[in-house]
Protein backbone atom coordinates (compact mmCIF):
# COMPACT_ATOMS: atom_id res chain seq x y z
CA UNK A 1 0.00 0.00 0.00
CA UNK A 2 1.34 3.45 -0.99
CA UNK A 3 1.44 6.54 1.63
CA UNK A 4 2.40 8.98 -0.77
CA UNK A 5 5.80 10.63 -1.89
CA UNK A 6 7.97 10.89 1.29
CA UNK A 7 11.22 13.58 1.93
CA UNK A 8 13.38 11.95 3.98
CA UNK A 9 16.29 14.26 5.10
CA UNK A 10 19.94 12.25 5.82
CA UNK A 11 23.36 13.83 6.90
CA UNK A 12 25.27 11.21 5.28
CA UNK A 13 24.11 9.80 1.88
CA UNK A 14 22.81 6.40 2.70
CA UNK A 15 24.06 4.65 0.38
CA UNK A 16 25.85 2.12 0.05
CA UNK A 17 25.97 0.89 3.98
CA UNK A 18 29.34 0.39 5.01
CA UNK A 19 29.43 2.23 8.06
CA UNK A 20 27.37 2.47 10.87
CA UNK A 21 25.17 5.70 10.48
CA UNK A 22 24.87 4.63 6.56
CA UNK A 23 23.50 1.04 7.87
CA UNK A 24 21.11 2.34 9.01
CA UNK A 25 19.69 5.31 6.61
CA UNK A 26 20.10 2.19 3.87
CA UNK A 27 17.98 0.25 4.84
CA UNK A 28 15.47 3.09 6.19
CA UNK A 29 15.61 4.16 2.50
CA UNK A 30 14.60 0.75 1.08
CA UNK A 31 11.15 0.50 3.69
CA UNK A 32 10.20 4.19 2.65
CA UNK A 33 10.77 3.04 -0.89
CA UNK A 34 8.12 0.26 -0.67
CA UNK A 35 5.71 2.20 0.81
CA UNK A 36 6.15 5.11 -1.86
CA UNK A 37 8.30 7.44 -3.91
CA UNK A 38 11.20 8.94 -2.11
CA UNK A 39 12.39 11.96 -2.42
CA UNK A 40 16.57 11.99 -0.86
CA UNK A 41 18.33 15.64 0.24
CA UNK A 42 21.57 14.42 1.57
CA UNK A 43 25.24 15.23 2.14
CA UNK A 44 28.48 13.59 1.07
CA UNK A 45 31.58 13.46 2.49
CA UNK A 46 34.00 13.21 0.34
CA UNK A 47 34.29 12.56 -3.52
CA UNK A 48 33.91 8.81 -2.91
CA UNK A 49 30.30 9.40 -1.45
CA UNK A 50 29.53 11.92 -4.31
CA UNK A 51 30.14 8.52 -6.50
CA UNK A 52 27.80 6.41 -4.96
CA UNK A 53 24.79 8.80 -6.18
CA UNK A 54 23.80 7.38 -9.64
CA UNK A 55 23.52 3.70 -7.30
CA UNK A 56 21.68 5.63 -5.32
CA UNK A 57 19.28 7.48 -8.21
CA UNK A 58 17.68 3.44 -8.75
CA UNK A 59 15.98 3.78 -5.00
CA UNK A 60 14.77 7.37 -5.15
CA UNK A 61 12.29 9.60 -7.22
CA UNK A 62 14.51 12.18 -7.11
CA UNK A 63 17.99 13.15 -4.95
CA UNK A 64 20.12 16.09 -4.21
CA UNK A 65 23.47 15.16 -2.86
CA UNK A 66 25.62 18.02 -1.37
CA UNK A 67 29.14 17.57 -1.02
CA UNK A 68 29.93 18.78 2.77
CA UNK A 69 32.55 21.83 2.62
CA UNK A 70 32.11 23.38 6.40
CA UNK A 71 35.09 22.65 8.31
CA UNK A 72 34.81 21.76 12.24
CA UNK A 73 36.58 25.30 13.14
CA UNK A 74 34.10 27.17 10.80
CA UNK A 75 30.97 25.29 11.84
CA UNK A 76 32.41 26.11 15.40
CA UNK A 77 32.54 29.76 14.67
CA UNK A 78 29.60 30.03 13.12
CA UNK A 79 27.91 28.06 15.33
CA UNK A 80 28.80 30.49 18.13
CA UNK A 81 27.80 33.45 16.10
CA UNK A 82 24.35 32.04 15.64
CA UNK A 83 23.92 29.97 19.08
CA UNK A 84 23.47 27.32 16.76
CA UNK A 85 25.07 23.68 18.02
CA UNK A 86 28.30 23.30 16.04
CA UNK A 87 26.41 20.11 14.22
CA UNK A 88 23.77 22.18 12.97
CA UNK A 89 26.07 24.46 11.67
CA UNK A 90 28.56 22.05 9.74
CA UNK A 91 25.73 20.67 7.74
CA UNK A 92 24.09 24.18 7.23
CA UNK A 93 23.62 24.72 3.23
CA UNK A 94 21.85 26.96 1.44
CA UNK A 95 21.46 24.68 -1.44
CA UNK A 96 20.42 22.16 0.00
CA UNK A 97 17.60 24.66 1.67
CA UNK A 98 16.52 25.97 -1.52
CA UNK A 99 15.93 22.28 -2.94
CA UNK A 100 13.79 20.97 -0.35
CA UNK A 101 11.75 24.09 -0.69
CA UNK A 102 11.36 23.33 -4.15
CA UNK A 103 10.46 19.61 -3.66
CA UNK A 104 8.07 20.90 -0.79
CA UNK A 105 6.50 22.95 -3.82
CA UNK A 106 6.56 20.94 -6.63
CA UNK A 107 6.23 17.28 -5.50
CA UNK A 108 3.02 15.61 -3.92
CA UNK A 109 4.62 15.09 -0.30
CA UNK A 110 3.12 13.60 2.23
CA UNK A 111 5.41 12.57 4.47
CA UNK A 112 9.01 13.65 6.12
CA UNK A 113 11.48 11.93 7.66
CA UNK A 114 14.50 13.25 8.94
CA UNK A 115 17.55 11.34 10.10
CA UNK A 116 19.67 12.28 12.60
CA UNK A 117 19.52 15.64 14.29
CA UNK A 118 21.19 17.88 12.73
CA UNK A 119 18.80 17.26 9.71
CA UNK A 120 15.59 19.15 11.70
CA UNK A 121 17.22 22.22 10.51
CA UNK A 122 15.97 21.50 6.88
CA UNK A 123 12.65 20.66 7.71
CA UNK A 124 10.41 23.93 6.69
CA UNK A 125 7.08 24.27 8.65
CA UNK A 126 4.71 21.72 7.59
CA UNK A 127 1.06 21.33 7.46
CA UNK A 128 -0.52 20.07 10.44
CA UNK A 129 -1.93 17.12 9.39
CA UNK A 130 1.60 15.72 7.46
CA UNK A 131 3.43 13.00 9.51
CA UNK A 132 7.02 14.18 10.29
CA UNK A 133 9.18 10.95 11.54
CA UNK A 134 12.26 12.85 13.44
CA UNK A 135 14.80 9.71 13.55
CA UNK A 136 17.43 11.08 15.90
CA UNK A 137 19.14 7.57 15.73
CA UNK A 138 21.07 8.59 19.21
CA UNK A 139 20.81 10.56 22.17
CA UNK A 140 23.41 13.18 20.51
CA UNK A 141 23.24 15.89 23.27
CA UNK A 142 24.08 13.36 25.89
CA UNK A 143 27.15 12.21 24.26
CA UNK A 144 28.50 15.69 24.33
CA UNK A 145 27.84 15.93 27.68
CA UNK A 146 29.76 12.82 28.27
CA UNK A 147 32.64 14.75 26.40
CA UNK A 148 32.35 17.21 28.67
CA UNK A 149 32.01 15.69 31.56
CA UNK A 150 34.89 13.54 31.49
CA UNK A 151 37.46 16.45 29.79
CA UNK A 152 39.02 19.54 30.92
CA UNK A 153 40.20 22.52 29.48
CA UNK A 154 38.89 23.86 26.46
CA UNK A 155 37.73 20.99 24.65
CA UNK A 156 35.93 19.97 27.63
CA UNK A 157 34.23 23.40 27.69
CA UNK A 158 33.22 23.20 24.23
CA UNK A 159 31.55 20.05 25.07
CA UNK A 160 29.72 20.72 27.60
CA UNK A 161 28.81 23.79 25.76
CA UNK A 162 27.50 21.97 22.66
CA UNK A 163 25.65 19.70 25.22
CA UNK A 164 23.59 22.34 26.41
CA UNK A 165 22.34 23.95 23.09
CA UNK A 166 22.09 20.91 21.45
CA UNK A 167 19.73 19.56 23.65
CA UNK A 168 17.50 22.32 23.18
CA UNK A 169 17.72 22.15 19.30
CA UNK A 170 16.82 18.24 20.13
CA UNK A 171 13.72 19.54 22.26
CA UNK A 172 12.40 21.83 19.33
CA UNK A 173 12.83 18.94 16.80
CA UNK A 174 11.04 16.50 19.26
CA UNK A 175 7.90 19.63 19.91
CA UNK A 176 7.88 19.67 16.07
CA UNK A 177 8.06 16.03 14.62
CA UNK A 178 4.58 13.57 14.77
CA UNK A 179 7.16 10.91 16.81
CA UNK A 180 10.56 10.57 17.59
CA UNK A 181 12.43 7.42 17.06
CA UNK A 182 15.95 6.23 18.61
CA UNK A 183 18.00 3.35 17.79
CA UNK A 184 16.83 1.07 21.23
CA UNK A 185 14.96 1.44 23.82
CA UNK A 186 17.25 2.59 26.13
CA UNK A 187 17.85 5.67 24.31
CA UNK A 188 14.00 6.49 23.45
CA UNK A 189 13.66 5.69 27.26
CA UNK A 190 16.36 8.49 28.74
CA UNK A 191 15.32 10.57 25.47
CA UNK A 192 11.35 10.41 27.03
CA UNK A 193 12.55 10.99 30.35
CA UNK A 194 14.57 13.98 30.14
CA UNK A 195 12.51 16.11 27.78
CA UNK A 196 9.26 14.55 29.80
CA UNK A 197 7.53 13.36 26.33
CA UNK A 198 5.49 10.11 26.62
CA UNK A 199 5.40 7.19 24.89
CA UNK A 200 3.59 7.71 22.06
CA UNK A 201 5.71 10.48 20.89
CA UNK A 202 9.26 9.04 21.63
CA UNK A 203 9.71 4.96 20.23
CA UNK A 204 12.34 2.84 19.75
CA UNK A 205 13.17 1.85 16.17
CA UNK A 206 16.14 -0.64 16.47
CA UNK A 207 19.08 -1.39 14.29
CA UNK A 208 18.94 -4.81 12.39
CA UNK A 209 21.50 -6.75 10.44
CA UNK A 210 21.94 -7.94 6.92
CA UNK A 211 21.69 -11.89 8.11
CA UNK A 212 22.18 -12.75 4.08
CA UNK A 213 24.69 -11.34 3.96
CA UNK A 214 26.84 -11.54 7.28
CA UNK A 215 26.59 -15.64 7.20
CA UNK A 216 29.20 -17.57 8.52
CA UNK A 217 28.23 -20.52 6.06
CA UNK A 218 29.61 -18.69 2.84
CA UNK A 219 33.11 -18.64 1.54
CA UNK A 220 35.01 -15.82 2.29
CA UNK A 221 38.53 -14.80 0.87
CA UNK A 222 41.19 -15.13 4.14
CA UNK A 223 41.78 -11.92 5.81
CA UNK A 224 44.81 -13.10 7.36
CA UNK A 225 47.57 -15.48 6.84
CA UNK A 226 50.01 -14.49 10.27
CA UNK A 227 49.76 -17.17 13.16
CA UNK A 228 49.05 -16.95 17.02
CA UNK A 229 44.96 -15.94 18.28
CA UNK A 230 43.38 -13.29 16.29
CA UNK A 231 41.60 -10.57 18.29
CA UNK A 232 39.54 -8.52 16.07
CA UNK A 233 38.25 -5.07 16.14
CA UNK A 234 36.24 -3.24 13.59
CA UNK A 235 34.71 0.26 13.07
CA UNK A 236 35.39 3.43 11.63
CA UNK A 237 38.54 4.51 12.94
CA UNK A 238 38.85 8.55 12.49
CA UNK A 239 35.22 8.39 15.54
CA UNK A 240 36.01 9.55 18.72
CA UNK A 241 34.64 6.72 20.71
CA UNK A 242 36.31 3.63 18.39
CA UNK A 243 39.80 5.18 19.00
CA UNK A 244 39.71 5.33 22.41
CA UNK A 245 38.44 2.01 22.73
CA UNK A 246 41.10 0.20 20.75
CA UNK A 247 43.78 2.79 22.43
CA UNK A 248 42.57 1.48 25.71
CA UNK A 249 42.33 -2.19 24.63
CA UNK A 250 46.42 -1.98 23.12
CA UNK A 251 47.16 -0.16 26.48
CA UNK A 252 45.53 -2.17 29.46
CA UNK A 253 43.83 -5.46 28.11
CA UNK A 254 46.57 -6.61 25.54
CA UNK A 255 49.78 -6.58 27.56
CA UNK A 256 47.98 -9.28 30.12
CA UNK A 257 46.95 -11.07 27.24
CA UNK A 258 50.18 -11.53 25.32
CA UNK A 259 51.47 -12.62 28.97
CA UNK A 260 49.42 -15.76 28.26
CA UNK A 261 49.25 -15.50 24.14
CA UNK A 262 52.86 -13.87 23.21
CA UNK A 263 52.05 -14.41 19.52
CA UNK A 264 48.31 -13.41 20.09
CA UNK A 265 46.94 -10.62 17.45
CA UNK A 266 45.23 -7.76 17.73
CA UNK A 267 43.86 -6.15 14.38
CA UNK A 268 42.40 -3.16 13.92
CA UNK A 269 40.14 -2.90 11.07
CA UNK A 270 37.82 0.32 9.39
CA UNK A 271 38.59 2.91 7.20
CA UNK A 272 40.41 6.27 8.02
CA UNK A 273 42.65 5.27 11.06
CA UNK A 274 43.54 8.58 12.69
CA UNK A 275 47.39 9.16 13.22
CA UNK A 276 46.96 7.80 16.43
CA UNK A 277 45.24 4.80 15.85
CA UNK A 278 48.02 4.51 12.84
CA UNK A 279 50.76 4.71 15.74
CA UNK A 280 48.87 1.79 17.65
CA UNK A 281 50.64 -0.60 14.66
CA UNK A 282 54.08 -0.23 16.40
CA UNK A 283 52.92 -2.23 19.70
CA UNK A 284 53.45 -5.65 19.31
CA UNK A 285 50.99 -7.29 17.55
CA UNK A 286 48.91 -4.65 16.46
CA UNK A 287 47.83 -4.81 12.80
CA UNK A 288 46.18 -1.91 11.46
CA UNK A 289 44.46 -2.53 8.22
CA UNK A 290 42.59 1.01 7.19
CA UNK A 291 39.77 0.62 4.74
CA UNK A 292 39.27 -2.60 3.47
CA UNK A 293 37.13 -4.30 0.97
CA UNK A 294 35.17 -6.81 2.95
CA UNK A 295 34.82 -6.51 7.02
CA UNK A 296 33.54 -10.41 6.36
CA UNK A 297 37.26 -11.91 5.86
CA UNK A 298 38.16 -11.02 9.31
CA UNK A 299 35.58 -11.66 11.05
CA UNK A 300 35.37 -14.91 9.85
CA UNK A 301 39.21 -15.50 10.94
CA UNK A 302 38.96 -13.94 14.37
CA UNK A 303 38.94 -16.22 17.50
CA UNK A 304 37.16 -13.37 19.47
CA UNK A 305 35.65 -9.93 18.44
CA UNK A 306 36.03 -6.68 21.03
CA UNK A 307 33.95 -3.95 21.22
CA UNK A 308 35.31 -2.36 24.33
CA UNK A 309 33.93 1.29 23.65
CA UNK A 310 33.62 3.69 27.03
CA UNK A 311 31.09 6.15 25.28
CA UNK A 312 28.52 4.68 23.05
CA UNK A 313 25.09 5.33 22.01
CA UNK A 314 22.38 3.40 20.58
CA UNK A 315 22.94 0.01 19.07
CA UNK A 316 26.60 -1.09 18.11
CA UNK A 317 26.42 -2.89 14.56
CA UNK A 318 30.12 -3.80 15.20
CA UNK A 319 28.33 -5.71 17.65
CA UNK A 320 25.23 -7.35 15.86
CA UNK A 321 27.67 -7.79 12.69
CA UNK A 322 30.37 -9.88 14.78
CA UNK A 323 27.30 -12.08 16.67
CA UNK A 324 25.56 -12.60 13.07
CA UNK A 325 28.93 -14.34 11.74
CA UNK A 326 28.98 -16.34 15.00
CA UNK A 327 31.58 -15.00 16.42
CA UNK A 328 32.29 -14.58 20.37
CA UNK A 329 32.16 -10.99 21.54
CA UNK A 330 33.38 -9.64 24.37
CA UNK A 331 31.71 -6.16 24.93
CA UNK A 332 31.75 -3.55 27.46
CA UNK A 333 28.29 -2.82 28.79
CA UNK A 334 28.24 0.51 26.84
CA UNK A 335 28.45 -1.62 23.73
CA UNK A 336 26.29 -4.25 25.04
CA UNK A 337 23.81 -1.60 25.55
CA UNK A 338 20.37 -1.69 23.71
CA UNK A 339 20.81 -5.07 22.43
CA UNK A 340 18.66 -7.60 23.24
CA UNK A 341 21.04 -10.55 24.45
CA UNK A 342 22.01 -12.43 27.67
CA UNK A 343 25.49 -12.11 28.95
CA UNK A 344 27.15 -15.70 29.57
CA UNK A 345 24.61 -17.32 26.62
CA UNK A 346 25.33 -14.84 23.39
CA UNK A 347 27.97 -12.65 24.07
CA UNK A 348 30.16 -11.69 26.72
CA UNK A 349 29.81 -8.23 29.00
CA UNK A 350 33.22 -6.89 30.77
CA UNK A 351 33.17 -3.44 32.34
CA UNK A 352 37.01 -3.09 32.49
CA UNK A 353 39.74 -3.65 30.20
CA UNK A 354 41.01 -6.19 33.51
CA UNK A 355 37.99 -8.64 32.69
CA UNK A 356 38.62 -7.83 29.31
CA UNK A 357 41.56 -9.74 29.62
CA UNK A 358 40.10 -12.23 31.42
CA UNK A 359 37.49 -13.06 29.27
CA UNK A 360 38.95 -12.79 26.13
CA UNK A 361 41.69 -15.53 27.68
CA UNK A 362 39.09 -17.84 28.79
CA UNK A 363 37.53 -17.61 25.13
CA UNK A 364 40.97 -18.24 23.91
CA UNK A 365 41.02 -21.47 25.87
CA UNK A 366 38.12 -23.44 25.17
CA UNK A 367 37.50 -24.11 21.45
CA UNK A 368 34.34 -25.58 22.38
CA UNK A 369 33.23 -22.59 24.29
CA UNK A 370 33.88 -20.69 21.86
CA UNK A 371 32.38 -22.46 19.21
CA UNK A 372 29.22 -22.69 21.13
CA UNK A 373 28.88 -18.79 22.22
CA UNK A 374 29.49 -17.96 18.91
CA UNK A 375 26.29 -20.44 17.62
CA UNK A 376 24.06 -19.01 20.00
CA UNK A 377 25.10 -15.78 18.98
CA UNK A 378 24.09 -15.83 15.43
CA UNK A 379 21.17 -17.63 16.62
CA UNK A 380 20.03 -15.04 18.37
CA UNK A 381 20.66 -12.59 15.82
CA UNK A 382 17.94 -14.28 13.61
CA UNK A 383 15.43 -14.22 16.17
CA UNK A 384 15.85 -10.56 16.86
CA UNK A 385 17.55 -8.27 14.60
CA UNK A 386 16.33 -9.08 10.67
CA UNK A 387 15.41 -5.75 9.13
CA UNK A 388 12.32 -6.52 8.23
CA UNK A 389 11.47 -6.67 11.87
CA UNK A 390 13.10 -4.03 12.84
CA UNK A 391 11.42 -1.36 10.11
CA UNK A 392 8.02 -3.17 10.57
CA UNK A 393 6.33 -0.53 12.27
CA UNK A 394 7.42 2.50 10.54
CA UNK A 395 4.76 2.81 8.12
CA UNK A 396 2.20 2.68 10.67
CA UNK A 397 4.35 5.86 12.48
CA UNK A 398 3.51 7.50 8.91
CA UNK A 399 0.26 6.46 8.42
CA UNK A 400 -1.85 4.21 10.26
CA UNK A 401 -3.00 1.26 8.20
CA UNK A 402 -0.28 1.85 5.55
CA UNK A 403 1.80 -1.47 6.30
CA UNK A 404 2.35 -3.97 4.05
Amino acid sequence: MSGGDILFLCHRIPYPPDRGDKIRSYHLLHRLAELGPVHVGCFADDDRDIGFADDMAKLTASQRVVKRDRSKLVAGLAGLAKRQPMLVALFDNPSLHHWVAGTMRDRPIRAVVAYSAQMAHFVPPLPADMPFLMDFVDFDSAKYAAYGAQGSGPMAWINRREGRVLLDFERRAAERASVSAFVSEAEAALFRDTLQLGADRVVAIENGVALDYFDPALTFTPADHGGGPLIVFTGQMDYRPNVEAVESFVAEALPAIRHVHPDVRFAIVGRAPTPAVLALAKEPGVIVTGGVPDVRGWLAAADVVVAPLRIARGIQNKVLEAMAMARPVVASPQAAEGIDATDGEHLLIAPNPQDEAARVLDVLADAGARMTLGRAARARMEARYRWAATLAKVPDLLWPGAAT
